[in-house]
């Protein structure tokens, strides 16, 4: 499939020539080398045009067998697994760095140095293994390594389950740097970690296959949308055309990513919006879920995920029952919010909730120490026909017949301003966050968040942020690690762009559990500085969003403080840069409005 020149991509200054190569099909191989991705990884990340990054990416594509084009997709895009699968390789920084250890012995100080020269795990194990003989002379006696022997191994780490499986696991990771070029190691390590850091994202992936084959973007966005696997949708497209993406339909047990609300300032921002008329529903302080339902002879399936597609079924059998029992349906997908409640109706801190979410042991005695109860608001599939595409107002009608006894998130229709603010305020009376305002004729948008949907809170918007780095405290904090570092993501880069750190706004017992949680991603500590990988998100609140000379974004958060942990969150639902930049933009202008009241021309 390539030539061996196509090595060379590396440092090319020239992109027809990066190009040239890619397309060249004069010398083919069984099996596309782990090397061409490596190549095509760094040519990508070191291209700075969208259009050059994704016609490498095409080409690459397009040279893959039908059998290599789907795993090579995701790990273009730095995922060994598709978004909707449960497999996860559950190996640390501990892991890793153990087997650095065993085969390049690098010093503590060599490490630090390397790790504060880039910050990219990938890189740093990329200069170790050229500074090391031993290990270049090795891999010249070995086999080299194909995508599928990384892919295949990725999934048997993931698959090791049971006692002796952490061994099992690192074994594995072994035998791959083992076999790895310099370059390979760098990018097994970034598959590993997940921070690929390229610059090329699954959203232009998807631009990248429509480009190259000449298929509608919309469809390309919808197949995977509906299948949650890129790597599907680019197998299909690459050896089936649009025919091929065409076929692809929502079934049960595939989760599909939850529709996002943006935000309005208020009950009147969102009537205005929404041209006069909006259903509002209580936006209640729980865990979002997804429901599936499929009914066969003499068996009924239900499998439960929580927004970020993990399924969390085994934590939630009461609810599996509540359903089974009362939605008449044959098959369906559901969504709707669980609760925690007090003997009053109002709702149990989220983190205490959370609790039930995690546990697969003793299930039983936690269900009678947090009961949970589930409120219904959505219908995206009944009976096998698809209603995402559906109005709103139909799919919440559909809802009403087929619930039973199940409870629906409160709800009212309105365009009467006073009527809405009534329902808000009753909202947070009951200890809920506010409203959800959804236009009526609104479709069911995957991963999108538009104003089709909105969200109206008391007070001003918090962010989503994910912690990149912690300090170790000082004082009554000396235990525990806090002083978190907050960033928002760039999702042209995938990289995350710090805002600001605070301590501010957890218990004793959430410093201890967030401690242990990060010291189980560490990347480095340099001084009292503790570098984790980004996998932890927070939902922070704060006064206002300053200019800032000292953080790469310019920008900083006064008086931040953290309102909750979100480890329902994927890392990828973080807050964007430019989202904190148009609400930076929005303050700045109403500042300015005020400054020029009174003011004497």
């Amino acid at each position: 499939m390539y030539q061996g020149t196509l090595f060379k991509l590396v440092g090319m200054q020239d992109f027809e020539e990066k190009k040239g190569l890619l397309m060249s099909k004069a010398v083919t191989t069984p099996a596309t080398p782990f090397q061409v991705l490596a190549d095509v990884s760094e040519a990508i990340m070191g291209t700075s045009g969208r259009l050059e990054k994704m016609d490498l990416a095409g080409a690459f594509l397009a040279n893959l067998s039908v059998d290599e084009t789907e795993i090579g997709a995701l790990l273009l895009i730095g995922r060994p697994f598709p978004r909707t699968s449960q497999r996860t390789l559950a190996l640390d920084w501990k892991a890793l760095n153990q087997i650095l250890q065993e085969l390049l012995h690098p010093s503590r100080e060599l490490l630090n140095e390397l790790f504060a020269q880039s910050g990219d795990i990938g890189e740093v194990i990329y200069q170790l293994y050229l500074r090391s003989g031993a290990i270049r002379q090795s891999t010249l006696f070995t086999t080299p390594l194909t995508i599928q022997d990384v892919h295949s191994t990725f999934t048997e780490i993931a698959d090791a389950q049971g006692p002796g499986s952490r061994k099992r696991k690192t074994t594995l990771l072994r035998a791959l740097f083992t076999r790895a070029s310099p370059l390979e190691a760098k990018y097994i390590a970034k598959l590993l970690v997940g921070d690929q850091r390229i610059g090329f994202s699954a959203g232009m992936l998807e631009s990248a296959i429509a480009r190259t084959l000449n298929i509608p973007l919309d469809l390309v966005r919808r197949a995977n949308m509906l299948t949650g696997n890129i790597g599907e949708v680019t197998r299909r497209a690459f050896h089936e055309g649009s025919e091929g993406l065409e076929k692809v339909e929502l079934c049960a047990f595939v989760p599909l990513l939850p529709m996002l609300a943006a935000q309005a300032e208020d009950v009147k921002d969102a009537l205005k919006i929404h041209d006069g008329t909006s259903a509002f529903e209580m936006k209640l302080d729980g865990a979002r879920v997804q429901i599936h339902l499929q009914r066969a002879v003499n068996q009924t399936q239900i499998r439960i995920y929580s927004r970020r597609l993990t399924e969390v079924t085994e934590s939630l059998p009461d609810l599996v029952e509540l359903v089974g029992n009362q939605v008449s349906l044959q098959s369906c997908i559901l969504e709707g919010e669980v609760l925690s409640q007090g003997p009053d109706g109002r709702p149990y801190p989220f983190q205490y909730l959370m609790r039930r979410f995690r546990r697969v042991h003793n299930v039983e005695e936690m269900i009678a120490e947090i009961p949970v109860t589930l409120y219904l608001f959505d219908l995206l599939m009944e009976d096998g026909n698809v209603l995402i595409d559906s109005p709103y107002q139909v799919r919440r009608k559909r809802l009403e017949k087929v619930s039973g006894a199940v409870n629906l998130v409160e709800q009212l229709v309105t365009s009467d301003f006073s009527k809405a603010q009534s329902f808000f305020d009753k909202a947070i009376e009951a200890g809920h966050e506010g409203l959800v305002a959804k236009r009526l004729d609104s479709t069911y948008q995957p991963g999108k968040r538009g104003k089709v949907w909105l969200k109206v809170k008391q007070s001003m918007e918090t962010l989503d942020l994910v912690i990149i780095a912690a300090e170790w405290g000082t004082g009554r904090r000396h235990r525990w690690l806090s002083d978190y570092h907050l960033a928002a993501q760039d999702p042209e880069t995938g990289e995350f762009h710090m805002l600001g750190k605070t301590f501010k706004g957890l218990t004793d017992a959430e410093f201890e559990e967030i401690t242990q949680h990060l010291l189980d991603l560490k990347i480095e500590q340099r001084g009292g500085i503790v570098t984790v990988h980004p996998r932890i998100m927070v939902e922070v609140e704060y006064d206002e969003i300053q200019q800032s000379p000292t953080y790469k974004s310019g920008m900083a958060l006064r008086f931040a403080r953290i309102k909750r942990l979100r480890y329902d969150k994927d890392p990828n639902e973080a807050d964007t840069i430019q989202h904190v930049q148009e609400l930076y933009d929005s303050q700045f202008q109403r500042k300015a409005a005020t400054n020029r009241v009174g003011r004497t021309e």
